[in-house]
């Protein structure tokens, strides 16, 4: 469960930075390295189209999200099962999210949230199960 949840997880992130890329970088990967957008003449709240698909590529949730899935996986290389607040904090990101935009891949970012959460719920209730003695 948690294996599969890393995983999407790192696909997910994968998917977005390498599809944002392909769809950017060669109208604005110059603008990117010239230093345009360290001072942009519409500032922040007017974005130009060099710096939405910054935002869109380097600077979006794409390469967090794949090194969320990759320590979710090395956790679970290592049998420690991933807090609870991890799927939390994703679900409730995620349904933000698709309530602001859609259509986007937010319902597989709900499959590891809930591979995540069941995994935490599980590991909760084998820790407060006793053990039977002499079985």
């Amino acid at each position: 469960m948690i294996k599969w949840a890393g995983g999407l997880l790192v696909l997910l992130g994968f998917g977005h930075t390498l599809g944002s890329y392909v769809l950017t970088a060669a109208d604005h990967g110059d603008s990117w390295f010239s230093a345009e957008l360290w001072q942009p003449d519409e500032g922040i709240t007017e974005m130009s189209s060099a710096m939405g698909s910054f935002w869109l590529t380097t600077g979006s949730f794409g390469v967090p999200l794949m090194v969320l899935g990759m320590v979710v996986l090395w956790l679970d290389r290592r049998g420690i099962v991933p807090p609870s607040f991890i799927a939390w904090t994703l679900g409730i990101w995620s349904v933000l999210a698709a309530v602001i935009l859609e259509p986007a891949p937010w319902v597989l970012a709900w499959i590891a949230v809930g591979l995540l959460a069941v995994a935490a719920r599980r590991a909760r209730f084998v820790e407060s199960t006793p053990q039977l003695s002499g079985v």
